[in-house]
This record gives C-alpha cells, sequence and structure tokens, in this order.
C-alpha cells in the first residue's frame, strides 16, 4: 500500500512509550512530536551537512541517553584536507535535543567545542566553535521536506526528517581565515528521534543544485527501511516533494574509494561520482560504528509524482553507509 501522507500534528508515541499507529506515515512539513520513554535504547540527534564551493561541513548533535556523540567534520574541498572534532560523553551531559515541534533549539557541548542549532519557524541558524573552526549561518526554510516514520515493531521505531537543497547564508572559519557562504551552498537537513536496535546498517544519500534552472534535491535511503513499508526517497523540484514509494538498489564498493555508488530502480537511476571519501571508526564498547561517506557529484534521473524524468545531472552532495552498534 502507498504510503499514508499525514497533513496533521501527530505523536510519534502512546503514553505508554509504544509507537502510535497514527504517526506512521510521510509528511512535508515537520509534524511529529516525538515524546520517548524509556532509556537505553532512545535516540534523538539533529545532523546539518552544509556543502559550499570551498568547504563541506558535516555538524552533528546527537545523543543516546548512555552517551552524547557530537561530531564536527570538515573538509576542504580544493585540496581534500580534512580533520573531525568530535567527543563522546557520559549520559549525554551538556546537550539538549527537544522533542516538540519547532521552532526549538539543539545544543551541545564537548570540551572547547560546541554546537548550536536553533529552529525558528521560517529558518535555522546553525552556530559553532571549536580549536581552529567557527560556523555561523542561516538556512531559511524553502519548501518541503520529507518526514517518515519507519516502524520495525511498536517497541522499535524511528521518525527521520530529511530536508535538501535548502539555501545557506553566512561563514566558515577554519584557523583564522573567513570564508563566505552564499551562492552556489546548500544546506541538508537530517532530524531523528526514536527508538532503535542494537545493530543497524544504514545507507543515506543527499544531492542540492540547481539543474536547467530549477533547484532539485536528492533523497534516498537504504537497507534500514527495507522490509518495513516505509522509504525516504524522494526528488523535490523548486521545493515541491515527489516521493517514491519504492525500495531500490544500492550498488557501491567500499575496497575501492574512487568507485561510483549507483542507486537504481523504476523509479530512479542516478550515480554519484566521488572526489573524497571519508571512514570513521568508533569503538567505545558500547557504542561503535563505521561510517563511509562519498562527497561527490551525482548524475542520472529520477521520476516525479507524474511520471516524468528529473534529471540530477551536476547535483553535489554524499552518498554513505552507515553501521551502528549502540
Amino acid at each position: 500500500m502507498p504510503l499514508h501522507e499525514i497533513t496533521e500534528p501527530v505523536d510519534l508515541c502512546l503514553p505508554n512509550g509504544r509507537l502510535n499507529p497514527a504517526a506512521v506515515g510521510r509528511t512535508r512539513t515537520p509534524l511529529h512530536r516525538s515524546p520517548l520513554r524509556g532509556w537505553g535504547r532512545t535516540k534523538r540527534w539533529e545532523y546539518w551537512g552544509i556543502m559550499t564551493p570551498d568547504w563541506f561541513a558535516g555538524l552533528t548533535v546527537s545523543s543516546l541517553d548512555y552517551a552524547a556523540v557530537p561530531s564536527i567534520y570538515l573538509v576542504n574541498r580544493a585540496t581534500g584536507e580534512h580533520r573531525t572534532i568530535g567527543g563522546l560523553v557520559p549520559f549525554a551531559r551538556g546537550t539538549s535535543i527537544p522533542d516538540t515541534l519547532p521552532p526549538f533549539e539543539a545544543s551541545t557541548r564537548w570540551g572547547s567545542a560546541e554546537l548550536r542549532m536553533r529552529s525558528a519557524g521560517s529558518a535555522t541558524s546553525i552556530r559553532g566553535t571549536a580549536p581552529g573552526f567557527a560556523i555561523d549561518v542561516t538556512s531559511p526554510d524553502a519548501g518541503d521536506a520529507l518526514g517518515v516514520v519507519v516502524p520495525w515493531s511498536d517497541r522499535l521505531f524511528q521518525y527521520t526528517l530529511k530536508d535538501v537543497a535548502r539555501p545557506v547564508s553566512g561563514t566558515i572559519t577554519v584557523d583564522g581565515r573567513s570564508f563566505p557562504v552564499g551562492e552556489g551552498s546548500w544546506a541538508v537537513l537530517d532530524r531523528g528521534r526514536g527508538r532503535w536496535p542494537y545493530r543497524m546498517t544504514w545507507n543515506w544519500a543527499a544531492g542540492s543544485g540547481l539543474v536547467d534552472g530549477r533547484r532539485i534535491g536528492l533523497q534516498l535511503g537504504g537497507k534500514w527501511t527495507d522490509g518495513t513499508g516505509s522509504t525516504e526517497n524522494a526528488v523535490f523540484v523548486d521545493g515541491v516533494q515527489h516521493y517514491i514509494d519504492e525500495e531500490l538498489s544500492w550498488q557501491y564498493d567500499l575496497d575501492d574509494p574512487a568507485s561510483p555508488w549507483r542507486v537504481v530502480g523504476e523509479h530512479a537511476d542516478v550515480t554519484l561520482t566521488p572526489c573524497h571519501r571519508r571512514v570513521e571508526r568508533t569503538n567505545a564498547v558500547v557504542v561503535a560504528s563505521t561510517i563511509y561517506q562519498a562527497l561527490g557529484t551525482w548524475s542520472g534521473w529520477m521520476l516525479d509524482a507524474s511520471g516524468t524524468r528529473v534529471s540530477v545531472d551536476g547535483l553535489t552532495g554524499w552518498a554513505e553507509q552507515a553501521q551502528n552498534r549502540w
């Protein structure tokens, strides 16, 4: 059955903490409140990927209940030089991630670093500092997002909101030098709230840009949604969501950093050609993860709601595989 579209605010959980059946579906705006209950399996995060002509910055505010895992990942697009400023904070001290609808602020502090992401309803401001790094940017809301609930069971479930191809402006400062963020820059939001199995593998891909004068956004996911009846696949055309209710096939070679990532099905055939790949591993006994993230340029097509092909040629973005034990 096609995934139900939700148009009114809804609680992700029932009062007993189990999944609210009425919350299973998809949205075009943030409509899911997430009054999560329990401890140890609950996960909350706000992630922003900022792609400029000069830099890629991946910014994470996250709480796993028993730990916060904040991160700043920075790549110089011209040289490939990259750095990670990460942390592991017991019991998520210094981290705040609301379960309400926007407006709200998510924030985290670790060591001499901090991040603040303030969603005011019409725009989000993202500010942060760390040794050798600072960011101060604003991304206005620019149309539809894709909110989806993934139901593994009535006890384990995830609400995800992906918002791609958002304009962004401001500055990124690296080692005392400021770089403007504006024309040719894009922001992508990944919001997550839920209760997870201990082990999980997922794919995620995002792309943003202008194609033939239209603002195009690519959003794809895989593995973690398989068999649930939900997908997180969509193409966005000038801010309008065109949902793809199909499990797509992911093809990639983790042993070859330069090899393409292809995602294909009846509704899409797209390929990311990498220019940089990140491999990051964390092993802190209870929390462990391995992330392969390829940054690059997209080519190919996706179908809109009318069945018309939408070109994604030239979009910038990424594709990734993440394996987590958490």
